[in-house]
């Protein structure tokens, strides 16, 4: 039970920082101008990729663990959902990062803002990838109980 409830925590905390930066902080930054929105965004950028990596990668190591141990089909399901977003932002998002962090700031203008709103529209599906695992591994939580 012990890693069905980190899975839960794990997932939990994944889709509370996906969703706080789809809701709050982008949204937040989307009102800087051009230069500030980008210098904004590559030390963000930094600094989550590490924590939503790992938060990804052990919810879905838990949860395939909890799979293991109680075979109810929610903790596979959940796990699957937290490493979807390893390709989705390896193959889709990260070519968009890599623009945005190779431009400067002084380079910054209407194609950065434009990619950083296509930045965003990718990164609501890691939040709903979030969001779908947590829900699936807190039904699970609740069966097995």
């Amino acid at each position: 039970m012990v890693p069905a409830l980190v899975a839960l925590v794990l997932a939990t905390l994944f889709a509370g920082a996906a969703l706080y930066i789809s809701l709050v902080e982008h949204p937040a930054r989307m009102g800087l101008e051009d230069a500030p929105l980008l210098a904004q965004w590559q030390p963000s950028y930094k600094r989550a990729l590490p924590i939503q990596a790992g938060l990804a990668m052990l919810g879905e190591a838990a949860g395939l663990l909890a799979w293991y141990q109680l075979r109810e089909w929610q903790w596979l399901a959940g796990s699957l959902l937290l490493l979807a977003n390893w390709p989705s932002t390896m193959l889709i998002i990260m070519p968009v990062n890599k623009r945005l962090m190779a431009m400067t700031p002084q380079e910054a203008g209407a194609g950065s803002r434009d990619l950083l709103r296509r930045w965003a529209s990718l990164h609501n599906v890691r939040s709903a990838l979030g969001s779908a695992a947590v829900l699936l591994c807190a039904w699970g939580f609740l069966t097995t109980r």
